[in-house]
Formats: C-alpha cells, structure tokens, sequence
C-alpha cells in the first residue's frame, strides 16, 4: 500500500516533464548565419511561402509592393530575424482579428506589428508580424533610429502565425510557393 502513491507521483509527473520538454524545444533558438552576398533579403521566419504577389503598401515609396509571405506552424522555430541591415524607421502596433494566419487575406486584418527598415541598399522595406488562430502573442525588440544588421532577431511570434515581407516592386524575389525556408539563411529576394 505504501508503494502505490508513489508509483502514482511519478505516472502523474510524465505529463509534466512532457509539457516542460516540448515548450523548452518549441522556444529553441538555433544559431543561424548567412553567406549570401550584401544585396541578398533573407526570410525573417521559418516556415512556408503561403503569398508572392505584387500588392498595394502604402507605407513604401509608390505605394505598390513585391509580398513575400511564410506560414510558421507550430513546429518551427519562431524567433524571428531581420531580412536586411539598415536603419528602424517606424515600429507600429496594429490591433486586429485572430484569423487562420496561413490564409492570405489577414495581412491586414489580424493583429500585427509593422516594422518599416530603410536599407543599407537604399531601398525601405516592410516586415510585418502576423498573429494567428493561437499565436496571441507578438514580441518586437526594436525601436525607432534603431541600426540594425541582417540576420539579427528581432521578435517572436508564438505558438505559429506568419510574417510578411514587402519587397520594392524592383526587388528581385528567389522563392516560389510552397517553398520551406530557414530565418536567417534562406534568400528570398534580392535588392
């Protein structure tokens, strides 16, 4: 009879070490490094091209934008890194929907936070942070005037959503659809 609670305690802990470990594994943040040459736009996120499209952006010169778009679902890493070095311009909390993030309509309908990035290049670009369905939460770490590098983490978005690059309309873009990518190694365009 003694021995039964104790064989229980540790049935009963299995699930706890089994949440500890999974949440420990889902909050990895591998080190990551890219070799490609400076006019190089690296994805942001890892996870998957869901939209490439030419798109109305407001926020860039022009007003028309080249949309990459990667869906990270729960399995992937979601520290998220700078596509470009330059210089913050803008950090913008925009509230909204919790829609399915792996549909393309909820750019500008779910909860997000606008990064706009002036270049080393020249050219601005926008990053957008997307909430999901059960990422509720967004971390953004940067300030405006802030210089930045490319590669560098600049948030989190948890537990999957997306994140949006808006490229100049004369940006080169080297991935297609349903393409895997890596944050912080994978090119995804080019200025």
């Amino acid at each position: 009879m003694g021995r039964f609670p104790m064989k229980m305690d540790k049935f009963m802990a299995w699930p706890l070490w089994l949440i500890a470990a999974w949440m420990a594994w889902f909050f990895r943040d591998p080190a990551r490094d890219s070799q490609a040459g400076p006019e190089a736009v690296i994805a942001p996120a890892d996870g998957k091209i869901v939209a490439v499209q030419e798109v109305a952006c407001p926020e860039l010169p022009g007003g028309r934008a080249r949309l990459v778009s990667i869906f990270m679902n729960i399995f992937d890493v979601h520290v998220n890194r700078l596509p470009v070095s330059g210089q913050v311009v803008s950090v913008a909390h925009q509230a909204g929907d919790f829609d399915p993030a792996d549909q393309p309509q909820v750019s500008r309908g779910n909860e997000r936070q606008e990064i706009v990035i002036a270049s080393d290049r020249g050219h601005p670009l926008l990053v957008v942070q997307v909430a999901g369905l059960v990422a509720r939460r967004i971390e953004c770490w940067l300030t405006p005037s802030q210089i930045v590098h490319r590669g560098q983490r600049f948030g989190m978005i948890r537990f999957g959503s997306r994140v949006d690059v808006y490229l100049p309309l004369q940006a080169l873009v080297q991935v297609s659809l349903g393409q895997k990518v890596k944050a912080g190694e994978t090119v995804i365009g080019a200025l």
